[in-house]
């Protein structure tokens, strides 16, 4: 089942079907320990709704109480791509040590207000030159650890600024606008499938400029790992959102412009789409 949040309230979509959900907030559904289950129940007898996708205007994005936290370096691409940008800093190592360590890089990403949905706009930041979008599978965590569901993230990244020192990496990372995530949420008790594919495509002025894929085969970190080192002296009590990782980088000649189309995909989940703004 998937989950939408619109200015008319939460819609679920289920075997092809669109029902209106009474619940008001995210918190509420993850209050429960099996929240496919509760979401179930809640849109058996629901009234009837429109496919939401077909209103990209009335769509929001699905967070409402929810920090945003980050993984990073769990692809090996990713460690590449930031080894290279940190080289000249002298923090290149850092990026390959935290690839093969055991405590997995996780910083804060951003609050509910700093993210925008499908058909919305990202930012990119004035003051860098080098800025890029990082196409992720996002976890929705409940509080206690569990995850219940999954969504398309972007995280928005300025790669100068991060490339520079990276005691920088807040500034490059945490700024308004500076993730999208959407355009819901599959709502699941099943880990996705290690084939699982991620897709991005950036458009400018109607032309490709730049696409690239990986799967979950080649995210190092599993998940559930990633949950538990979030939640060891941490608590959310209305749940969490936690992008893993990218394993899709443009190459270093790349940078977004203003105008631009990010078209981020993942297998079961569906299409994320931004401009850039």
């Amino acid at each position: 089942m998937k989950l939408y949040r619109t200015s008319n309230g939460f819609c679920a979509e289920h075997n092809g079907q669109h029902f209106v959900c009474a619940f008001s907030s995210l918190a509420e559904l993850m209050a429960n320990d099996n929240a496919e289950s509760f979401l179930e129940h809640a849109i058996r007898n629901a009234a009837a709704a429109e496919d939401p996708l077909q209103r990209p205007e009335q769509l929001l994005p699905p967070i409402d109480q929810q920090e945003v936290w980050a993984a990073g370096v769990t692809y090996f691409r990713s460690r590449a791509a930031r080894m290279e940008e940190s080289k000249s800093s002298g923090g290149g190592d850092f990026y390959d040590r935290v690839y093969t360590a055991e405590r997995p890089e996780l910083f804060f990403k951003a609050t509910p207000h700093r993210v925008v949905g499908h058909g919305q706009k990202v930012a990119i930041r004035k003051d860098a030159t080098w800025s890029v979008p990082e196409p992720e599978l996002v976890l929705l965590v409940n509080p206690r650890g569990k995850i219940v569901g999954y969504t398309v993230g972007n995280d928005m990244s300025s790669r100068d600024i991060e490339g520079e020192n990276p005691l920088y990496l807040p500034q490059a990372k945490v700024y308004n606008r500076s993730c999208a995530l959407g355009p819901g949420i599959l709502i699941s008790n099943d880990a996705l499938p290690a084939t699982t594919k991620i897709q991005l495509e950036i458009k400018r002025a109607g032309e490709v400029a730049f696409s690239g894929a990986t799967d979950l085969t080649q995210l190092k970190r599993d998940p559930q790992q990633l949950v538990d080192y979030l939640y060891r002296e941490n608590v959310f009590p209305h749940g969490t959102f936690l992008l893993t990782g990218t394993g899709v980088v443009p190459p270093d000649s790349f940078t977004l412009h203003h105008g631009d189309e990010i078209r981020i995909s993942i297998d079961g989940i569906g299409t994320l789409v931004n401009s850039v703004g």
